[in-house]
């Protein structure tokens, strides 16, 4: 098992400037301000890096700019996946992924494929990745559920090595834990659930939160690792309030305002996503000076 990727891997948000562009020097404020907090690893272009709205351009300067850019030489995930096979086929043939250690790969969003269809989808990028491929799990954007037995099946193939998943359900959670080969690397896709799912075997998150409390966030995934679980527990504990506010107006708007009143990046987003309300901003802070993270 490729324990570089146990822990926290950080899905990076894409700061934008007043103008909706790429905001690089704030971008290059977040490499240091979450390397220097001690996340495992960085995923680029994930559903908390605006991906739907940015361009095959602005994905590709996105990935050579963190490239460039990664203070503590961490390892690098990058976000390729869609509901277009063969759009996905052609896109990993035309990426250059020199020094990328996996790509992540979203489940097939709308054309809701069968279970045979998500094994036949996964299989053909695998087969043509020249790095190692993580599936990624997501029902509550994508409708479909890839079943435990989808996921056991897809496990054997020698180049998908894991799974981020974020179905919500601990039962499948379980099952996974259970039925999966040990080399297969089970990542949870929901902050306020990682303690628990490391006690049944997870190795770790790719993390929303992390982009703005990564310190602490970091501190608690490996005190869960480590089989701290009451001193993991304490600092899960005071993210529980932030959860549902982080995504009332959709991810990544939440973490994106957390971001700004701690003065790393601005709250822009695109289109059709829209900046975080007063309400929402006033109710972040309030729970980020309750718990003591500013």
């Amino acid at each position: 098992m490729d324990t570089k990727f146990f822990g926290v891997g950080v899905a990076l948000v894409t700061p934008f400037d007043a103008n909706h562009d790429i905001d690089f020097s704030a971008l290059k404020a977040l490499l240091d301000f979450v390397s220097e907090g001690g996340v495992n690893y960085l995923v680029v272009q994930g559903t908390t890096g605006e991906t739907s709205t940015t361009t095959s351009q602005e994905k590709l300067d996105l990935l050579k700019f963190v490239k460039e850019n990664n203070p503590k030489k961490l390892p690098v995930v990058y976000g390729l996946g869609g509901n277009n096979t063969r759009a996905v086929l052609e896109t990993i043939k035309s990426t250059d992924l020199t020094g990328v250690d996996a790509i992540l790969s979203v489940c097939p969003y709308y054309n809701k494929p069968s279970q045979k269809g998500l094994i036949a989808h996964f299989t053909a990028i695998a087969d043509a990745s020249p790095v190692p491929v993580f599936l990624y799990n997501v029902p509550g954007r994508t409708v479909v559920n890839m079943k435990v037995e989808t996921i056991a099946e897809l496990a054997n193939h020698p180049n998908i090595i894991g799974i981020k998943d974020a179905c919500g359900n601990f039962d499948q959670y379980m099952e996974l834990a259970k039925v999966c080969p040990a080399d297969f690397l089970l990542i949870s896709g929901d902050d306020n659930h990682v303690s628990p799912m490391i006690s049944v075997g997870w190795k770790g998150v790719i993390s929303v939160i992390a982009n703005a409390f990564p310190k602490e966030f970091t501190e608690m995934t490996w005190h869960a690792l480590e089989g701290r679980p009451e001193e993991a527990m304490s600092i899960q504990g005071r993210f529980l309030d932030m959860d549902a506010p982080l995504y009332a107006e959709s991810n990544p708007v939440g973490i994106k305002k957390c971001l700004e009143i701690k003065g790393i990046c601005g709250a822009e987003v695109r289109l059709p996503l829209v900046k975080a309300s007063d309400e929402l901003g006033a109710t972040l802070e309030k729970i980020m000076k309750k718990e003591g993270f500013i």
